[in-house]
């Protein structure tokens, strides 16, 4: 069992033998993570003024995808390694929109990572609990897994999810049906537009809407698959919730080596510094290899997600 005691913290936490599947490296790692969470929000309120800003609350922490299942994976040759996946439920709205928090726990999380504080990723997204719950009410199949398979690493009393309404399978194929021709239509623009540009030698431009096109690939296939995807822009994300869903989807970005992985982050780092950063930079080279790579991609969110929808060939 791991107690984690931060200031200001009223409610009993700790992370016991329902994490008894993880080895103790992850579970201290969690327990770490949750600790960075709470100093994080901490943090913040204690330089807010207004009472309406400080009084946000976690209500929960859970735990999903393949650390929850217990098929996570660590490939050392491959690269691959799966992220932790954590739901952080909240107790307002406008807490859950609380952008400069939530981005600077993020921060924090990752420079844990860099200096080897964190061996695993994590991908957090966050909800107020009316917005989970309905939800759940409404049957969507990403919110009715996570109540189902999570795991609740810290819950305060009181606040319980809904119990989850079934959504007709009929009215859950025409909702994918309709998100993957929208997003799968989106991302054919893109692409088209970042290959012209390329052609051009706007190679910024061209990195932006090559960004755009992954992006909303992704956005394709959470949607299709489950009705739901993080309203993110970051693309560590977006391709973490995706993988989770369908490991085949891993094929598309090489981790086995330093190039490869610096490269995807270029493309991750495009949607701001392409555009504003005088200091970004990437040659026809790197751009190239992303083009090829966003093309496998959409090849492989294609095959996945007609498999899905049971289309025939001529959709």
């Amino acid at each position: 069992m791991y107690a984690i005691h931060t200031e200001g913290f009223d409610a009993a936490l700790t992370l016991t033998d329902h994490i008894d599947h993880l080895p103790d490296r992850k579970r201290r790692e969690l327990a770490r993570i949750i600790e960075i969470l709470f100093a994080g929000v901490e943090k913040f309120q204690a330089t807010k003024l207004s009472e309406k800003r400080s009084a946000g609350k976690i209500l929960k922490v859970i735990l999903y995808g393949s650390y929850a299942r217990g098929d996570w994976v660590e490939d050392r040759v491959s690269g691959y390694r799966s992220d932790y996946d954590l739901l952080i439920v909240v107790n307002s709205k406008a807490f859950a929109e609380e952008h400069e928090l939530w981005e600077g726990i993020e921060n924090e999380l990752l420079t844990q990572q860099l200096s080897r504080g964190i061996d695993t990723p994590v991908v957090p997204i966050v909800h107020d609990l009316n917005d989970v719950n309905e939800q759940l009410s409404r049957g969507r199949p990403f919110f009715v897994d996570v109540a189902r398979d999570g795991i609740i690493l810290y819950e305060r009393p009181g606040h319980p999810l809904s119990k989850p309404k079934p959504l007709a399978a009929a009215d859950a194929r025409r909702e994918a049906a309709h998100y993957y021709h929208d997003w799968s239509k989106s991302a054919d623009a893109f692409q088209a537009s970042a290959s012209f540009l390329f052609e051009r030698g706007d190679l910024k431009e061209a990195a932006f809407n090559l960004h755009q096109a992954a992006e909303r690939l992704y956005h394709c296939t959470l949607l299709t698959l489950t009705l739901y995807s993080p309203k993110s822009h970051r693309l560590k994300l977006l391709r973490s919730h995706a993988e989770d869903l369908n490991k085949g989807l891993i094929a598309a970005w090489p981790r086995d080596t330093r190039t490869s992985r610096q490269r995807f982050e270029l493309l991750s780092r495009a949607y701001v510094e392409a555009r504003y950063s005088p200091t970004y930079k990437i040659d026809a080279h790197e751009l190239a290899w992303l083009l090829e790579h966003v093309q496998v991609l959409q090849e492989i969110v294609r095959t996945v997600c007609k498999a899905h929808l049971s289309f025939d060939s001529a959709v």
